[in-house]
């Protein structure tokens, strides 16, 4: 028993690794991660949507100049891509945000946690509203941790160069040994960000908790958690899982294409 279970936590590390290990990069090099890593890019240098602030600055689908401004509350700003810095704070915490996801596979409501992750919030919040989202795919399964990653609009892979910025982690994360140590544990339904080996790594990329095994990550604990689904919205995440066919560099894929067709804010 023993020795099945640590066979199955080091298939799970392996495949851990690959879930962000590329994801925001734009150098496919090094394609190597530390073990029971959930990375956003190939290179601990490398963040998520790291690039020359020249390459990105106000480079938008709408050829408009993004730097740092607020997108419409009723998610009707032209949809958006690339910025130059993160978004302003453009919510109010105090309020109470449920983002919807609208996919092919069903309807998936999250109410996101603006009390203990503002700047996380804030962040998806301003990228489903500027349509970062939309029409994208949930491109990646594994059912080894439970999980399903999405939020890649230019590649659907890891490897996506993601919106030209980072956020800082929430809180800001203890080192032991070299290894960033954080807070969070993973339960079945949570929205959560993928990021890259160092701090302050996360942007775009996510993931969705769809299952026990998810708490194989809760050794690092690093992934901020900024969402829960509700059990209608776990339903449709575990059918998703449900859909996975191994195969890919990053361990497998649903057998079908599932398209977030839009994600929408509403407050209640």
């Amino acid at each position: 028993m023993i020795r099945l279970t640590l066979l199955r936590r080091s298939a799970a590390i392996l495949l851990i690794a690959a879930l962000a290990l590329t994801a925001c990069s734009n150098d496919a090099a090094d394609t190597s991660a530390e073990p029971d890593e959930i990375v956003e890019g190939t290179d601990s240098d490398e963040v998520a949507g790291a690039t020359d602030s020249d390459e990105v600055a106000g480079a938008t689908d709408s050829g408009e100049v993004i730097e740092g401004s607020c997108p419409e509350p009723g998610h009707t700003s032209p949809r958006t891509l690339t910025f130059a810095v993160a978004p302003l704070m453009c919510i109010d915490p105090s309020q109470t945000f449920i983002a919807v996801f609208d996919t092919s596979e069903g309807e998936v409501r999250v109410a996101l946690d603006t009390t203990n992750t503002p700047i996380t919030a804030n962040n998806f919040i301003a990228l489903a509203r500027w349509g970062y989202y939309d029409g994208t795919t949930w491109f990646r399964t594994d059912p080894s941790i439970d999980i399903i990653q999405g939020g890649a609009p230019n590649t659907e892979s890891p490897a996506d160069p993601g919106p030209g910025y980072t956020i800082p982690d929430e809180p800001a994360f203890d080192e032991v040994d070299g290894q960033l140590i954080g807070p969070y544990r993973y339960e079945p339904g949570q929205l959560v960000m993928a990021r890259a080996r160092g701090r302050n790594s996360s942007s775009a990329q996510y993931f969705f908790s769809a299952g026990a095994n998810t708490a194989l990550l809760n050794g690092q604990g690093t992934y901020v958690v900024f969402g829960q689904t509700d059990d209608v919205g776990l339903t449709v995440l575990q059918a998703v899982l449900g859909l996975h066919e191994p195969g890919g560099p990053f361990g497998g894929a649903p057998s079908r294409t599932v398209t977030v067709n839009s994600v929408r804010i509403e407050t209640a």
